[in-house]
């Protein structure tokens, strides 16, 4: 016991600290959301809050991954940490709005070294038996944050002001970048060995992410068909505000339960697939979980009162934690470390410049028909999507990219 113990102390920390972040970050998003609209008095304004994050995905993912892969990912990963720590003490000093937007941006870079060096990490940290459940402790702590980030700021805004809360804020940022400090590099950085950020460089990665794409065709399929579907959800999550208050009816105080209501019903999820994690199959997680959450969102589609919505956000918010933890745990497993940074900015690359797609026809969409039709449209779409993306994970020849032990089959041509 106590060396089984001893073996999850690093990823323990590493948990903590991206938990505390992840409540972090829902602080900042409640803080940001007031102050914005403080400052404009326009929904639109809050609405590109949005768009800011996909647009700079855009911008900077061409050239992240080649810049994270040769450097320390736990580095790179506590240095982001800081400068959003930064960056959000700077917000209550900016005198308008292109400051602000200004500022968003630059923390949207931040995340954007982040997440794929986050990732790369935990896939060297956490051993592949452990990464299955690492990952829905992982889901459990991101739900905990949902509930508890909103929560926090909403009583720190009430107690003091939004200025003081994003102070406060950024100390959540300091603190997870402290406790990366005390979790080893496990890696062997060559400083000399550095190659240059130039153009040729990044052409040269993404030579290398396409070759790794052609030669494990069945998991970028995998990762890509998760993602395209995953989109549905952003477009529809864009105008959550205005079709459950305009189209449903809701008033703002039923709108606020609903959200708690769905925090809680991820949480009651995360907790179960954390305590059963072991008894199910990453194929069953990752099916389970994108058929129900996609139910969850044609009940959204349809509703048409607060109890009938509430019945869809709490299926969604439930089955979600699943979906995520066994795509994560999947990615891990079948894409090896030392392309893994390259590869996660090029996909997120796509997964962003889609999502502003989506957002813009929907928006064209909505004012052409109707929101509601243009939501059930979305999601009869990825109902469609998720059933053949299902069957095609069921039915596969692929066994091996499923197991979870320490013996897999390693197939990396790279």
């Amino acid at each position: 016991m106590s060396e089984n113990l001893k073996k999850w102390r690093a990823p323990a920390l590493l948990l903590t600290s991206m938990g505390i972040a992840s409540i972090g970050d829902f602080i900042y998003l409640v803080a940001i959301n007031i102050i914005v609209y403080q400052i404009t008095g326009s929904a639109t304004a809050v609405a590109g809050l949005w768009m800011v994050g996909p647009l700079t995905n855009i911008i900077t993912k061409f050239w992240t991954g080649s810049f994270i892969e040769y450097r320390s990912k736990k580095q790179v990963m506590t240095i982001t940490y800081m400068i959003r720590a930064a960056f959000i003490c700077l917000i209550p000093f900016a005198p308008n709005m292109i400051v602000i937007y200004g500022i968003l941006v630059l923390l949207s870079i931040a995340k954007a070294f982040f997440h794929p060096a986050s990732t790369t990490y935990v896939a060297i940290l956490v051993p592949t038996e452990k990464r299955k459940r690492f990952n829905s402790i992982r889901s459990f702590a991101t739900s905990g944050a949902f509930i508890i980030g909103p929560a926090i700021g909403g009583a720190l805004i009430l107690a003091s002001s939004v200025e003081m809360t994003l102070w406060l804020n950024a100390s959540f940022f300091l603190f997870s970048a402290l406790l990366l400090f005390f979790l080893p590099k496990q890696e062997a950085i060559d400083k000399d060995a550095i190659p240059r950020l130039t153009f040729s460089q990044v052409v040269e990665d993404f030579t290398v992410v396409q070759k790794f794409m052609n030669q494990n065709n069945y998991v970028t399929f995998i990762y890509l068909g998760f993602l395209l579907v995953m989109i549905f959800t952003f477009a529809m999550d864009t105008q959550e505000v205005v079709f459950t208050q305009q189209v449903i009816g809701l008033s703002e105080m039923e709108y606020s339960l609903l959200i708690s209501i769905t925090g809680i019903g991820s949480v009651v999820g995360a907790v179960l697939l954390s305590i059963f994690t072991n008894t199910l199959s990453l194929r069953s997680m990752i099916v389970i979980g994108l058929v129900m959450t996609t139910v969850g969102y044609i009940i959204y589609a349809f509703s048409w009162s607060f109890l009938s919505i509430v019945v869809g956000f709490v299926i969604l918010g439930f089955f979600q934690v699943f979906l995520s933890a066994g795509i994560a745990t999947f990615y891990q497993n079948n894409v090896p470390v030392d392309v893994m940074g390259r590869v996660t900015s090029v996909f997120q690359l796509i997964q962003s410049a889609a999502q502003v797609v989506f957002v813009l026809i929907i928006g064209l969409a909505a004012d052409v028909v109707s929101l509601r039709l243009t939501i059930i449209a979305l999601a009869l779409v990825m109902l469609i999507s998720s059933i053949v993306f299902s069957f095609s994970v069921m039915k596969s020849n692929k066994a091996h990219l499923f197991r979870e032990d320490t013996e897999r089959e390693e197939k990396f041509n790279v």
